[in-house]
């Protein structure tokens, strides 16, 4: 695991900026929320309870010891450093940990238990958020909060606030500000639903070449159903990259209508190629306008998506968005990312279409 090199000082004067920047963007107040960073694999630095974020200073910030939960020094940690120690003991690689009550997240998760954002950049950065049930005012349980973490860097806690983790913690502030943004759209998309710019399009036209976020392929739209009622007795399982599985990918995205109208209309040309991190087994795929005319082994394919077996099996799972884990650095995508966001929707096709390729 890479350790954070930054000295304590430096961090803790991080840990102060990110308290006074989510107090100037209205994402904390009062003497809520607490944030966490990693300083080495047996140490974090987390803010005091009872200080307000806005307002942090030097000796706000303790030290905690991840194998005992307790602090090293002085000082008294925040009553949920249960919360962020098992954060950091669940993901190695994670170096902060965010966690604010921002206004509009929680007015919005009083009504839903997910939310599914509407803009481009935040189905990217964010994809599904969902929400776990809290009914303490300190986090206790932990099992469903990691689980949620798993398939995204950040999940509400119904009735309290919000977690984001990441590589640093400016990272986490924006996954956190984000969300916030996505809430207040879905409250101004609701104020304005019944009015109807004649420039834009409606429910009864569709102009041309324009593509919503909200009207992209989703699971329901696949041509290729699940089987209702038993999906674990029914669906039929592949061993992870096997070749029976690679052929049923390539028989599915070939086979299927919706995929090949995109990649016409998108002009889906590339290679693409999928790699499992710790054998380095790896499998290309060339598109000719959206069908797989070519498999192999090309490592130096244009597009190379690199993962763990757990995030693979949970993208062929339909646990967690392909799109998404390369955002949120679950999985590591070499390549243009601004090129081949232009095939959103077709790519978008083909992780539903994966979906019905599960792995044992």
């Amino acid at each position: 695991m890479k350790i954070n090199n930054m000295n304590t000082q430096e961090l803790k004067n991080k840990i102060i900026e990110t308290g006074k920047l989510l107090w100037d963007k209205g994402l904390v107040t009062g003497f809520n929320g607490n944030i966490s960073a990693r300083v080495d694999a047996e140490t974090i630095l987390i803010t005091a309870t009872g200080t307000s974020l806005g307002y942090l200073k030097l000796t706000d910030i303790v030290t905690l010891s991840l194998k005992t939960g307790e602090v090293i020094g002085e000082g008294k940690a925040s009553s949920e450093r249960f919360m962020h120690t098992e954060v950091y003991k669940n993901f190695p690689d994670i170096k902060a940990v965010v966690h604010t009550h921002p206004t509009y997240t929680n007015g919005f998760f009083l009504s839903n238990e997910s939310l599914e954002p509407k803009t481009f950049e935040a189905k990217f950065y964010l994809g599904t958020v969902k929400s776990v049930p809290q009914s303490t005012p300190s986090v206790t349980a932990m099992e469903p909060v990691i689980k949620e973490l798993k398939a995204s860097n950040i999940v509400v806690l119904r009735n309290h606030g919000v977690v984001a983790m990441g590589p640093d913690l400016f990272y986490a502030f924006v996954l956190v500000q984000e969300l916030e943004e996505q809430t207040k759209v879905e409250l101004v998309n609701v104020h304005y639903k019944n009015v109807v710019n004649p420039g834009m399009p409606t429910r009864g036209h569709v102009a041309e070449g324009y593509v919503s976020p909200s009207t992209l392929p989703t699971h329901e739209g696949l041509q290729l159903k699940a089987p209702q009622g038993n999906h674990q007795a029914q669906t039929k399982k592949y061993k992870l990259f096997s070749p029976e599985q690679i052929s049923e990918i390539v028989r599915l995205v070939n086979a299927d209508v919706q995929m090949q109208e995109l990649g016409t209309k998108t002009a889906m040309n590339m290679d693409l190629a999928v790699c499992l991190q710790e054998t380095g087994d790896t499998h290309s795929f060339k598109f000719e306008n959206g069908k797989i005319t070519k498999t192999g082994k090309d490592a130096n394919a244009e597009f190379l998506i690199t993962a763990n077996e757990s995030i693979w099996r949970a993208v062929f799972n339909r646990e967690i968005d392909p799109f998404v884990a390369t955002t949120q650095k679950k999985m590591n995508l070499r390549g243009d990312f601004a090129r081949i966001s232009k095939w959103y929707a077709p790519c978008s096709r083909i992780f539903q279409l994966w979906t019905n390729v599960p792995v044992e």
